[in-house]
Formats: structure tokens, sequence, C-alpha cells
């Protein structure tokens, strides 16, 4: 009791309490704002403004621009130039340019435009009826390919079926909202991946589900090392694990680039879940979902997501070579 208030103690509205709202609310606006300039402008205007930030990003964003070159020096460094790999990188920073602002527009597109931009291959592999007639549930596992974040408008993309896919929340609230609201438009459900096991619970009670999860990213917790792109890399078993327990069967689908703002999701056959009468394991079906990410990221190495480090490693070592493993 020394006379003075602390002005960042709860007396109501405290100065930083008061600051910290006005900055919130001042991002939101700023957001809100250019969020409403980009939908105004046609999907080809926004797909060039992304990519020219994408190269602006390359320059300016030296953390990830040594991830997506180391990352790609280690995987095609045997078989391309320095000269190529650089220009794969470049390439790879202007697609995610045009990824993030097309996923923007996408948000004012009605399922009908959205088709225009964003086509679907293989669809009628996933339909199935169960003998009440409710469509059967799926397991969507592909990664960061392509457009990944029109993965939200899979309910508009593949008639009938509601998408459901975990989230993990951002701050401040009011931009969390805002994309919250984004990444809902045609209808899916969104499951907070921290809290929402009973939600996703009951949603996938209901049929008519697509589950999507992404199988690129490191899981160093509960993973297991498996082989990717000629390294082991920490691999989530969530998607096996879902699919096993909704008894889901599960495909890998994967997004390409087919021309400026325009994308075409493959769909491809479902994995086997089961051989010689007996359901196979967590590990050999992950390592079946990893191969055939693999093959996506050679076909069109610029497709993927470079500037993540999918090779972490639990004690900071290098990742170990495939080879070297089975030769020891």
């Amino acid at each position: 009791m020394n006379g003075t208030i602390d002005l960042c103690e709860p007396h109501g509205y405290s100065h930083c309490g008061l600051g910290r709202l006005i900055m919130e609310h001042f991002l939101y606006l700023l957001a809100r704002t250019f969020l409403a300039f980009i939908q105004a402008l046609p999907i080809r205007w926004v797909a060039r403004m992304g990519r020219c930030g994408g190269a602006l990003a390359f320059w300016l964003d030296a953390r990830h621009r040594r991830v997506a070159l180391k990352n790609l020096t280690m995987c095609f460094g045997h078989e391309k130039s320095p000269t190529e790999i650089r220009a794969i990188a470049k390439e790879n920073f202007r697609r995610l340019g045009e990824v993030y602002g097309c996923a923007m527009k996408s948000m004012v597109m009605n399922d009908a435009e959205l088709l225009k931009v964003f086509s679907v291959k293989g669809a009628e592999a996933v339909r199935a009826v169960d003998a009440e007639g409710r469509l059967v549930n799926r397991v969507f596992t592909g990664g960061h390919f392509g457009n990944f974040e029109l993965a939200n408008r899979m309910s508009a993309l593949i008639p009938g079926y509601q998408a459901v896919a975990t989230y993990r929340g951002i701050r401040p609230p009011k931009l969390d909202q805002l994309v919250y609201r984004m990444r809902t438009v045609s209808g899916n459900i969104l499951v907070d991946r921290r809290t929402g096991a009973d939600d996703l619970k009951r949603a996938m009670a209901e049929g008519g589900k697509l589950l999507i999860l992404a199988s690129d990213q490191a899981d160093r917790s509960g993973g297991i090392e498996l082989p990717f792109l000629g390294y082991y890399a920490w691999t989530t078993r969530a998607p096996v694990i879902l699919a096993m327990r909704y008894k889901c069967v599960i495909f890998v689908p994967i997004c390409y680039r087919v021309g400026l703002g325009q994308w075409v999701l493959e769909v491809g056959e479902p994995l086997r879940m089961e051989e010689n009468g007996k359901r196979r394991g967590v590990e050999d079906l992950m390592r079946d979902i990893n191969a055939a990410l693999e093959a996506g990221v050679r076909r069109d190495p610029a497709n993927w997501f470079w500037v993540h480090d999918r090779w972490k490693t639990k004690n900071r070592q290098p990742p170990r070579a495939v080879e070297e493993s089975t030769a020891v």
C-alpha cells in the first residue's frame, strides 16, 4: 500500500488491457479490409498478386527460404543442380502466395464458381452406402500439396459428404473467428484438436463424413519413424488409428496445380485395409501413405510445402538416410 496503482492490474479496464483490446480490434479491422479488397478482385488477378507476394517473400523471409533450400538439397541434391533447386524453391514460394490469396478469394465464391477453378478427379471412388442407405465415412489423408487450403471446401467438391477437419485456434480471438468462418463456408465441421474428441465422435457417428487429416507434418510425440523421400521422418499414426476406430477406408488425395489459379484434386483408389483376411498394421498402412505422398512430391516438386521442417529429430541430429539405416 504505497499509494501507487499498477496500471496492468485488473481494475476494470486497465491501460494495458485496454491497449491490447484496441490493438486486437485494429488488427481485426485491418484483416477484414484486406480480405474485402482481395475478394472484390477476379481470381486470376488474385492469383497473380499472390505469386508476386510469394516471390517477394522468398527474398524477405530468410528463415523459411533456408528451410526450403535445405530440404530440397537434402532430397534432390544428388539429382538436381543448386540452380535447379533454387528455381524450385522460388516457384514454391510463388505458389504458396497464390494458394493463400486464392483461399481468401474462395471464401466468397459459391460452389458453382469454386468448381470452375478446383475440380476433383476420381470422386466416384469415394461414394459407398451402408446397409441402412447412409453414405459410409471416409478418411482423406493427403498433405500440403497444391491449394491445400481448399480442402476446407471439400463438402462442395464431393457431393453428399460433409468434411470434418481438425484445427487449432489462433490469437487474437477476433481473427480466430474470422479464419473459422473462412474455413467453414461450405458447411464443413471444424473440431478443436485439443478439446474436440467428443465432437469428433458425434460427427463420425452420423455417417457421410470425410475426415480430413494431414500426414506430412512431423510428430515426435506419438509418431513413428518411417521413410520419406530417402530419410526417416516422424510420422503421425492418427489417420490409420481413426480410420480403424470409425471403420473407414483411407484415401490419399493429392492436389496439383494445373494453371493460374486452377487446381485438381486426384483422389485415386483407397488403401487396402486388409490383407489375407487380416487387418493390416498401423505402420504398414502409414508406409503406404508416405509412399503415395512421396510420389506426389516427385511428380511436381514445387507443389509441396517445403518451408516446413518435415525431418525434425528428437536429438536435433541430422535425419537418418534410409540406405544408411538399412546397412547397419
